[in-house]
């Protein structure tokens, strides 16, 4: 394998200005990695042909004033590409080829980037390891052994194992930082309305939002970059100036207030999680941060509030999806109803079906008012105690999950357990506010363990500041061997 793509993006987008290396030449390079790593399980589809046809164009004719030149990407398959098939991880929408670009990859081709191929991810977002894909789970290249997260499993393994030089993901209660964290990369949730929703699947409308997925602070600065913007499509995308995320980086952080909350502090959390969050504090408080205890007092309503809130609005969603307009049509149809009935039973797995069912419950008749009417006041309240922090710290730090990455198949039987790995992202994407997740340390099993910070609404520029400072003065090194080639 090329020490190419061992590289970060912002190494290899200086090689390409300088002519030391060209995109066919970095594409193949990609290509051969893939086409070497089919263990991990990262691809759902590949756009070879497409990919190097574009590398030999932007070769004939460079433009090196885009953010991203000449340079390959795959993304997560929940972002609907023209003309490529893009199936959301389920079986539903196994045949499904859109016929228009979402705004985000639209964005980042403008950019001058171009399409190598659509990385698996848990069916329609929902899952924490990878493990509910239609097309099998994600192997992280930390370990054969063990999830990548979820639901962009495929997207952190990929940038992982070297396979992309950089992914996009979707963030819904924790899709980007936790499998980020799993694997040792830098995931970015951005604040709700930043990058448009336009285009992408939806799970639960009040809650997605894309972001990169890096091996470091400056490629997310760049990725994020190239990847936001207002979006007339998309009614709750924010109209706001572009920021140079990349150009304004800075590592200075003296002066600046890091809230912990106490409620964070979880029962039974692994001793080397609280161990290297005192770490972290220790780092920034040595940079000049000053670090201030703060109580996020409705935390714990966060997770219940979530998996009624989520549910509920992926069940609105996931309506669509019956067999007559596109997508997978059951063939054991006597009539009409029946056939809505088996194409929903056997085009969906398990964990949406359960999801669906209770977001159903919770919006009938009856319950409505008992459960989301009350969960979407308790959202508010989540919310106002970010706000009220916010007025005495810049950001918050905390551990990005409750423990590093476990074994394919452990959790399968134990949702519940499954969803408390959500713990430390969900009350983000409640408030909607921007979180970043940056590699930190590792457990005495040498799996990557990591931290987040959270910031003010459309702060993404303070936080990436903070993560950079952080970065440089953390120590930490990708320990992954290539194993699987």
């Amino acid at each position: 394998m090329s020490d190419l793509t061992n590289q970060s993006l912002h190494e290899i987008i200086e090689k390409i200005k300088t002519k030391k290396i060209s995109s066919l030449e970095l594409t193949n390079n990609y290509i051969k990695n893939i086409k070497t790593a089919k263990k991990l399980n990262t691809f759902v589809t590949t756009t070879f042909e497409h990919a190097l046809e574009k590398a030999k164009e932007f070769d004939k004719k460079p433009n090196y004033e885009q953010l991203l030149p000449g340079i390959p990407l795959a993304v997560k398959d929940l972002f609907c590409t023209q003309d490529v098939k893009t199936t959301a991880g389920s079986n539903i929408l196994n045949n499904f080829i859109p016929s228009y670009e979402s705004t985000v990859t639209k964005n980042l081709w403008n950019n001058g980037a171009f399409l190598l191929g659509k990385l698996n991810c848990d069916e329609f977002a929902m899952g924490s390891s990878n493990e509910t894909s239609f097309f099998g789970n994600v192997i992280n290249p930390v370990g054969d052994k063990l999830v990548p997260g979820g639901s962009s499993g495929g997207s952190s393994a990929a940038l992982a194992a070297d396979l992309t030089p950089a992914t996009i993901g979707t963030d819904t209660g924790g899709s980007i930082r936790q499998p980020a964290s799993f694997t040792g990369t830098v995931g970015l949730k951005p604040t709700y309305g930043l990058c448009s929703r336009w285009g992408i699947v939806a799970f639960a409308s009040s809650l997605d939002q894309a972001g990169p997925m890096t091996k470091n602070i400056i490629d997310s600065a760049i990725m994020l970059e190239a990847m936001c913007g207002f979006d007339e499509k998309d009614s709750t995308s924010i109209k706001k100036n572009k920021e140079p995320y990349s150009k304004n980086l800075k590592d200075n952080v003296k002066g600046l207030k890091i809230g912990i909350p106490k409620e964070y502090r979880v029962d039974n959390m692994p001793k080397e999680v609280d161990e290297l969050w005192e770490k972290g504090k220790k780092i920034l408080k040595d940079l000049g941060a000053e670090i201030i205890n703060i109580s996020l007092p409705h935390t714990k309503y966060a997770l219940p509030t979530y998996y009624i809130v989520a549910p509920a609005e992926a069940s609105s969603n996931l309506a669509r999806y019956d067999g007559v307009r596109y997508g997978f049509r059951s063939k054991k149809d006597e009539d009409l109803i029946q056939m809505y009935e088996n194409t929903r039973s056997e085009g969906f797995g398990d964990e949406v079906k359960r999801r669906i069912l209770i977001g159903t419950y919770v919006l009938s008749s009856g319950y409505y008012d008992a459960y989301y009417l009350k969960a979407q006041k308790v959202r508010q309240l989540i919310k106002k105690d970010f706000d009220e922090n916010f007025k005495k710290v810049d950001a918050i730090l905390t551990p990005s999950t409750p423990s590093s990455a476990f074994e394919i198949g452990e959790k399968t039987n134990d949702p519940v357990s499954m969803y408390l790995n959500d713990i430390f992202t969900v009350p983000v994407n409640l408030a909607g506010l921007p979180a970043l997740s940056l590699p930190a340390g590792v457990d005495q099993k040498g799996y990557p363990l990591g931290l987040q910070l959270i910031g003010k609404a459309l702060d993404e520029q303070k936080i990436l500041n903070i993560g950079y400072a952080f970065e440089k003065n953390c120590g930490f090194q990708s320990q992954i061997k290539k194993w699987w080639s």
